[in-house]
């Protein structure tokens, strides 16, 4: 396996670690799953919550992503784009960081509306943030492949790879929530929900954090 195989190995495995750490996030909204399945008394109503909230989290990945399938095109540009894409993610995670409250905004949107609470709490918290050093890192090791490719066939790839990336780790999000949800519902209950509520905000700040400072330092290293 290449240098470049083994790092687009990793990236993808940090595309559906991310996943998985947002499907477990209770603030990602599987508690919303696990009401919706109690209230009508059904297994069919936890999967039908999940699904919305998927959705609205996939929204919230391609929406962050999309922007910068179109601008890594510009190659000449792609370091300092990346160099900015850590920045910008290392500033969010100290804002988050520094102050955790609720955004007041998303208290405006009722949980029925699952897709658009889900795309609204994703956005707020930054999860697309999070999947954007990944991401440029993708497109980085794909254009070794490519060489020097018309911009047209570079920005169809780049699109082609924020779906695939956003699909996958919605995915692996959708896998970890859809479970826990589950469990919760068939086995633990509200009780354990009320008991066990771990809020991740700190976690997550930090990580935002560490994703774009090692981003940042990559990128600056190799563009010496």
């Amino acid at each position: 396996m290449s240098d470049v195989d083994t790092t687009a190995f990793w990236l993808w495995l940090a595309i559906i670690a991310s996943g998985l750490y947002h499907g477990v996030n209770p603030g990602m909204g599987w508690p919303l799953a696990v009401a919706a399945g109690l209230m009508d008394k059904s297994p069919r109503a936890v999967a039908g919550a999940l699904l919305p909230l998927s959705a609205g989290h996939l929204a919230a990945m391609l929406l962050v992503l999309l922007p910068f399938a179109l601008l890594i095109a510009l190659t000449e540009w792609q370091r300092p784009i990346q160099i900015a894409a850590g920045i910008i993610v290392i500033g969010f995670g100290l804002i988050r960081l520094v102050d955790r409250r609720h955004p007041r905004a998303l208290a405006r949107i009722p949980p029925a509306r699952l897709a658009l609470w889900s795309f609204a709490v994703a956005i707020a918290h930054g999860a697309g943030l999070m999947l954007l050093p990944i991401y440029l890192g993708l497109c980085a090791t794909s254009s070794a492949h490519d060489g020097h490719a018309a911009a047209a066939r570079v920005i169809d790839q780049n699109l082609a790879m924020a779906l695939l990336v956003a699909l996958v780790h919605t995915a692996a999000m959708l896998g970890a929530g859809g479970l826990l949800a589950w469990l919760v519902y068939r086995y633990l209950g509200v009780r354990f929900v009320a008991r066990s509520w771990f809020n991740l905000e700190t976690v997550w700040a930090v990580s935002l954090i560490l994703v774009g400072a090692a981003a940042l330092a990559v990128n600056v290293a190799e563009w010496r």
